[in-house]
C-alpha cells in the first residue's frame, strides 16, 4: 500500500551554494540527513507544474494530472519503495474485460541517482498522462534514492560468477515485482537508464509475462568485452547541450555510420585520458581494480570523507550540470549528496553485476536473444555518449535474428550519459512516442484533447 510522505513544510528554503570551502563543505554535511534528502527531492519535483506536496489538495479539473511522493510498502516491513506517481484526472475507460489492459510506464534511474534526476522530463509526462487518461511512475530502486536501504548481501563464492549475478539482480527485481503486485500492475512499459536499463532486461528476463516493451536509456552491462566506453569521462566532462542544430533533430533510428561516429568521438577522449604518465596510470589502476574487486563502493569513500564529502560532490555536480540555470544545478547538487550519504545498500550490488571499467559479467548482449520474440526494446545513446553503443548495435541484430523485428537502436543527438538531462526535448518526443506504440493493441483508444 503507498503511504503519502509527510508534509515538510509550506516554503522549503532555497538549495544553497554549492560549497566551494571547508567551512562551507562542514556545514553542509552537519545538516545533512533524511529530512534533508525530502526537501531536496520536494525542490525538484516542484518543477513540474501538477506536482502536489503532502499538504496540498488535488485538483479535479478534467483532463489534468496530480503527481505525488509516496512510500509504498513490502511485505518485509524493512523494504519500501519510493515512488512518484502521476495519475490522470480523467481516466481512460479500459473497455472490455476480454482484451488485454494497457501497459503501465514506470521509469527508473540509473546507479547512485534517483527519480529526481528526470526533472527536466517531468511535466512532459504529466502533460501524456492528461491526454491520454493513463499513469505514469516512476520509482527509485530498492536500497538507493529515497528508498528504504536494506542490507546487501550475496552468500556466493566469489569465483562463481553466475551466481554472484543472479543474488545481486534478485536484490533488486524481487523488489520491484512485489512492488508491481501491490500495485495491481498488470504490464508495464519499462524505461530504465544506465544501471536501470540493464535492471529492467533483467526483469524483463525474469518476468517476461509482465513486460510489454523496454526502453534502455544509456544501458549498462550490455558489452561483453573491451570497447570503446569511457566511463572515467562521467567525473571529468561538462555536461554538453546539443547545438541548435540538434535541438531541432528528430531522434532517429542509427544506422552503422551513426554509431561510428560515438565510437570514434570516443577513442578520441580515451586517447586524452592516457597522457598521464604510464607508471602512474599503472598503480591507479591496479587500485582502482582491487577496490572493486574488494567491492569497495565509490559512495563509501564518499561517506568515509565526512565533512569533506558535499564539496567532493559539488567537484562533479557543478561540472556536470553547469548549463542548467544556477538554482536547478543547485537543487540537483544538493539531491544528489542528500542520496549519495545515506546508508550503503543497493550500491554493493555494482560489482557484482559489472566487472572493473564497466564491462559486464553476464554481458546482455548474449542474454537478450531469450526475451519474447513480441517484446520491442530500443536501445537509446547520447550522440556523445561514453557508453559504447556497440553492444547495443549487437544486441539488436540478436534480438532480430532470434525473430524480434521490433527492436531498434536510436541516437540522441547532442546527448552524453545522461541523456534526459542533456537533450530532454529529444528524449521526451522518443518517450511519449514509446508510450503511444505500447498502448495500440491494447483496449485503449488513444485520443488528443
Amino acid at each position: 500500500m503507498a503511504t503519502t510522505v509527510p508534509a515538510t513544510t509550506a516554503n522549503i528554503p532555497a538549495a544553497e551554494e554549492i560549497p566551494g570551502t571547508f567551512l562551507a563543505s562542514l556545514k553542509s554535511w552537519l545538516s545533512s540527513g533524511h529530512n534533508q534528502a525530502q526537501i531536496a527531492e520536494e525542490r525538484l519535483l516542484r518543477r513540474l507544474d501538477t506536482f502536489r506536496a503532502a499538504q496540498e489538495p488535488d485538483v479535479t479539473i478534467p483532463h489534468s494530472a496530480n503527481a505525488r511522493i509516496s512510500q509504498v510498502q513490502l511485505s518485509d516491513k524493512a523494504k519500501s519503495i519510493n515512488m512518484l506517481s502521476i495519475l490522470p484526472t480523467t481516466p481512460t475507460p479500459t473497455g472490455s474485460n476480454t482484451t488485454e489492459p494497457p501497459p503501465t510506464t514506470v521509469i527508473l534511474h540509473g546507479y547512485g541517482a534517483g527519480l529526481g534526476f528526470f526533472s527536466l522530463n517531468l511535466n512532459a509526462l504529466s502533460s501524456w498522462v492528461s491526454k491520454r487518461g493513463m499513469p505514469v511512475y516512476l520509482l527509485d530502486w530498492i536500497g538507493m534514492g529515497r528508498s528504504s536501504r536494506p542490507t546487501f548481501k550475496v552468500t556466493a563464492k566469489h569465483t562463481d560468477t553466475r551466481q554472484r549475478v543472479e543474488q545481486a539482480e534478485t536484490f533488486f527485481l524481487d523488489a520491484l515485482e512485489e512492488w508491481r503486485t501491490t500495485m495491481g500492475i498488470q504490464k508495464m512499459t519499462l524505461i530504465g537508464h544506465s544501471l536501470g536499463g540493464y535492471l529492467c532486461t533483467a526483469y524483463a528476463l525474469k518476468y517476461p509475462q509482465n513486460v510489454s516493451r523496454l526502453v534502455l536509456l544509456s544501458p549498462a552491462g550490455v558489452n561483453a568485452g573491451p570497447d570503446t566506453s569511457v566511463p572515467e569521462d562521467e567525473l571529468q566532462r561538462s555536461r554538453t547541450n546539443p547545438d541548435p542544430a540538434d535541438v531541432n533533430k528528430e531522434p532517429q533510428v542509427a544506422g552503422k555510420a551513426d554509431v561510428d561516429a560515438v565510437k570514434k568521438e570516443q577513442r578520441e577522449r580515451a586517447s586524452q585520458h592516457e597522457q598521464q604518465p604510464k607508471q602512474k596510470e599503472t598503480l591507479t589502476r591496479r587500485l582502482f581494480i582491487h577496490a572493486w574487486e574488494a567491492g569497495y563502493s565509490p559512495f563509501g569513500v564518499l561517506r568515509a570523507g565526512g565533512p569533506w564529502a558535499p564539496m567532493l560532490v559539488g567537484r562533479y555536480s557543478s561540472r556536470r550540470f553547469a548549463d542548467l540555470d544556477p538554482q536547478h544545478t543547485r537543487d540537483l547538487h544538493h539531491y544528489l549528496l542528500q542520496i549519495s550519504l545515506a546508508r550503503g545498500s543497493g550500491e554493493y550490488a555494482l560489482s557484482h553485476i559489472l566487472a572493473p571499467m564497466a564491462h559486464a559479467r553476464l554481458p546482455l548482449e548474449y542474454r537478450v536473444n531469450k526475451l519474447p520474440k513480441n517484446l520491442p526494446v530500443t536501445f537509446v545513446y547520447g550522440g556523445h555518449d561514453w557508453m559504447d553503443p556497440e553492444g547495443g548495435n549487437r544486441s539488436v541484430k540478436r534480438l532480430r535474428e532470434a525473430g524480434n523485428m521490433a527492436s531498434k537502436l536510436v541516437i540522441i543527438p547532442g546527448a552524453g550519459h545522461h541523456v534526459y538531462l542533456d537533450n530532454p526535448d529529444g528524449v521526451d518526443k522518443l518517450l511519449l512516442k514509446e508510450m503511444d506504440s505500447a498502448t495500440r493493441g491494447s483496449r485503449v483508444t488513444l485520443t488528443m484533447r
